[in-house]
């Protein structure tokens, strides 16, 4: 148990099986709330879409294999006008929702997720979990193109620093329950539990690094949700695969091809999406206006293009069973990337996972068709290409590369295609990253305010006083017999402020400051009696060579004093020089930026 819990909860340091269940139990409550979000967002959009998309528009898009609509067909008539206006109508309710009850639950949640853990201590408010379900099911069912994984994120999230925030937990503590609500959150909606725990994880930076603290606690709430959501609508990957496997090395050209072919799209996304976005910022109109002209954009799109609107997952499983055509495929990939930057861009409310899924589906399929016209004896199945691309092109776009390779494996059951799923998602991590659709990640955790100071802890421990003697200044020592009108004439020659003492061996056996002889250098009448034996400070505080400078700052703060006395490690009576503390700051911040820059 201690293992389990270990570095999750400071100070927990012994096993302590009262302290690890209760921690347990919050997990596994924010699992449990997380899984029911995700049970009633999948009946918002299911009921939307049969009520938006079926019944009013007659266009009732196709679903995954594992994932079957909830509601007979109306057997509307296909009406492409309804399609033109409806994400418009949808953006112009999610707007008033989201700009009058919680502004921070507008765009891609996962990003406002990020933010709150590295800037706001993990709090979210209490009422943006519920904004953000009711707003993106508005936009997501009424052709607004997005992802479950946002808002879902934020209902996790928020249930999580809810609970912390009751509880009067610690920031970081507040923090790793926010974490742990996304993991079950994304876990459970695309049931892939462990992918979920991981991305909660890494999603956090733009380096590949995991929050530690994060994945314990993100995978037992990730478990809970996904057990309560399969409950409800059946077990199994969200879709289903023929069981490709990988067999043939010579594969691994076409799909370093696939990679650049990936980047280049990802960057496309990843620039229309903020370009868009910043058109909309810059736009002198009610914010609230601005997702029904979003919404409008996606309608016009969408009445050529229906197939671009809403989640698409039916589509990318159609690629999977290679079921489209090269140009459907090609329009799908481009014209999701505009649909899904003029619905969240705009301020629409959904996530950006879900369309990068199929917009990678989709330029995979693109790729996988082309080769295997061309050497089909190498590519023999398209199919495996969507599925890689969906992995890789996500990672192109989010700096995910490990828990999106676990993701789409686990959604959609093709553990074998592993190997070239590492390759293509590690060229297109090294290719693309620079950029990113998640603008609040931090490059590593050196860069989170989250860690500043554990950080700055951390590396003041590494540095010991030896790494800095050559800042040990060789400074004017004096005997504890001199008479104090004697040391008048050499303090009056000299800028320095502290002043070692050396008995009659020569042994250093006091200090005094600039300041202790405040009192004596006013009092000309006794300056001749005074020594500076009785000046002194004797009961001395010291550091050694082998001291890291975090005690020597501790020190130096403790007793409110700029210099501390360096003397040899077996002979305290040894004075070597002093060590001031501007030059232990400098240093520090010295090593930092050499850090930064390698």
């Amino acid at each position: 148990m201690k293992k389990l819990f270990f570095g999750m909860i400071k100070g927990v340091r012994s096993p302590d099986i009262a302290v690890a269940g209760r921690w347990l139990f919050n997990f596994i409550l924010i699992g449990i709330i997380a899984g029911l979000g995700s049970v009633i967002f999948q009946y918002l959009c299911q009921l939307g879409l049969h009520f938006f998309m079926d019944f009013m528009a007659g266009y009732r898009p196709a679903s995954p294999a594992g994932e079957h609509h909830l509601f007979p067909p109306t057997h509307s008539v296909f009406n492409r006008w309804i399609l033109l206006i409806l994400p418009a109508a949808g953006g112009i309710i999610s707007g008033w929702l989201v700009y009058t009850f919680a502004p921070e639950a507008e765009g891609h949640g996962t990003d406002a997720a990020i933010e709150a853990y590295h800037s706001k201590g993990g709090f979210i408010r209490s009422r943006v979990p519920f904004v953000k379900t009711l707003a993106s099911a508005i936009t997501l069912t009424t052709g607004g193109s997005g992802g479950r994984e946002g808002p879902i994120a934020q209902i996790g999230a928020g249930f999580g620093s809810f609970l912390a925030t009751r509880m009067k937990l610690s920031d970081r503590e507040r923090r790793i329950m926010m974490a742990a609500g996304v993991g079950a959150g994304v876990g459970s909606i695309f049931r892939a539990p462990l992918a979920g725990a991981l991305f909660a994880a890494e999603v956090l930076y733009r380096d590949p690094e995991f929050e530690s603290d994060v994945i314990i606690p993100a995978g037992i709430s990730s478990v809970v949700a996904y057990c309560i959501f399969c409950l409800v609508f059946g077990w199994g990957s969200l879709f289903d695969s023929p069981g490709f496997k990988f067999q043939n090395p010579l594969e691994l050209g076409p799909y370093m091809v696939l990679a650049l072919v990936l980047v280049v799209t990802g960057i496309f996304y990843v620039k229309t999406f903020y370009g868009i976005a910043g058109f909309f910022h810059r736009l002198k109109i009610p914010n609230a206006l601005k997702p029904a002209i979003g919404g409008l954009a996606t309608g016009i799109i969408g009445f050529f293009l229906p197939y671009t609107l809403a989640f698409g997952y039916g589509y990318a499983q159609q690629a999977i069973f290679n079921e489209l055509s090269i140009a459907i495929l090609l329009a799908l990939a481009i014209g999701k990337i505009f649909t899904t930057s003029f619905s969240i861009g705009s301020g629409g409310s959904g996530g950006v996972f879900g369309p990068s899924i199929v917009i990678g589906g989709a330029m995979g399929g693109v790729v996988g068709k082309l080769f295997h016209m061309l050497i089909p004896s190498v590519v023999t199945n398209p199919g495996t290409f969507v599925i890689v691309g969906m992995a890789g092109f996500f990672t192109a776009v989010s700096n995910t590369p490990i828990s999106t390779i676990i993701f789409v494996s686990e959604m959609t059951n093709s553990y074998y295609l592993l190997l070239p799923s590492l390759l293509v998602c590690s060229l297109c991590y090294l290719l693309a990253k620079p950029w990113t659709i998640f603008h609040n990640q931090v490059k590593s955790r050196v860069e989170s305010p989250a860690h500043a100071g554990e950080f700055m802890m951390d590396i003041l421990q590494t540095i010991k006083v030896q790494d800095l003697m050559g800042l040990v200044k060789k400074v004017i020592y004096v005997k504890e017999s001199l008479p104090f009108s004697e040391f008048k004439t050499l303090f009056s020659k000299t800028k320095q402020h502290y002043f070692p003492v050396m008995n009659q061996h020569n042994r250093f056996c006091g200090i005094f400051s600039s300041t202790d002889i405040r009192e004596v250098i006013f009092a000309s009448y006794i300056e001749d009696l005074v020594v500076m034996r009785d000046i002194m400070v004797s009961d001395l505080i010291v550091t050694t060579p082998s001291e890291d400078i975090n005690t020597v700052l501790q020190k130096l703060t403790i007793k409110n004093i700029d210099a501390l006395p360096v003397v040899k490690e077996d002979d305290h009576g040894t004075l070597l020089g002093l060590l001031y503390r501007r030059d232990v700051i400098a240093h520090y911040n010295q090593y930092l930026k050499k850090m930064k820059d390698h």
